[in-house]
């Protein structure tokens, strides 16, 4: 259980930080030991009052107009990941979307980390929700949306605001499949309520570190966590092919 404790301080400091990545941490620390079905619904369930809290906290900066479109999106791509995490091999998707996340964090790198909202065509709306939304469905992992958000939003603010909005509700339908399909054990259930403390904890101190951060330096932590994001995509994906 002291893993399990470790993994969940050190992914919801970052969520606090950066407004995501979680999922890539806590799978990442706990896949060496643990089987993904006992993983994913325990982050779940700990990820959604995170997503809740800070979508709360930054309410001001939800541009509605902006995440209410990724939210369907998302959730229409949620159904052909499921699937596909069912009924098919998908370790080479998930080192393709790997190597995409880093190579947009490191073209985000190298432009600088100064605020930035470019115009996104709709064809590519489209495009990063339903794709963000089979990855959500395959791994729970939301970089690629992580990675488009930070392109759109005008700062940090407004990043963690809109895309934690849409990734509680992308959580609230993942909880409802999991339920009905009985993903859910009584044994991730009681160790997601141990684990909430510590969880709250890690937020609360990565949000805290956010606030002392400057808007540059805010955005620089958040292209960094892409790319640790997307490195850590490709080296599961390539040790679960191995």
């Amino acid at each position: 259980m002291v893993w399990w404790g470790i993994a969940a301080l050190a992914a919801y400091f970052v969520k606090g930080l950066c407004g995501f990545a979680n999922t890539l941490v806590f799978t990442t620390i706990l896949s060496f030991g643990q089987r993904s079905a006992a993983i994913s619904p325990v982050e779940l369930l700990l990820g959604y009052p995170g997503n809740l809290l800070l979508a709360w906290r930054e309410r001001r900066a939800i541009r509605w107009r902006m995440c209410l479109p990724l939210m369907g999106l998302v959730l229409l791509g949620c159904v052909p990941g499921a699937f596909l995490l069912k009924n098919a091999g998908a370790g080479g998707v998930k080192l393709a979307f790997g190597l995409v996340i880093v190579l947009v964090g490191l073209d985000m790198l190298l432009r600088g980390s100064g605020p930035r909202t470019e115009q996104a065509a709709p064809w590519k709306t489209v495009l990063i929700g339903l794709v963000s939304g089979v990855l959500c469905g395959l791994y729970g992992v939301g970089a690629l949306l992580g990675a488009y958000l930070s392109r759109v939003t005008e700062d940090s603010h407004a990043f963690k605001a809109n895309l934690c909005m849409v990734f509680a509700v992308e959580n609230t339908f993942r909880i409802v499949l999991y339920m009905i399909t009985g993903v859910f054990t009584a044994e991730a259930w009681q160790r997601a309520v141990v684990l909430l403390p510590v969880m709250l904890l890690g937020l609360w101190a990565g949000m805290r570190c956010s606030a002392r951060l400057n808007e540059q330096a805010a955005r620089r932590a958040v292209t960094l966590a892409l790319i640790a994001s997307g490195l850590a995509l490709v080296a599961t994906s390539l040790r679960a092919m191995l």
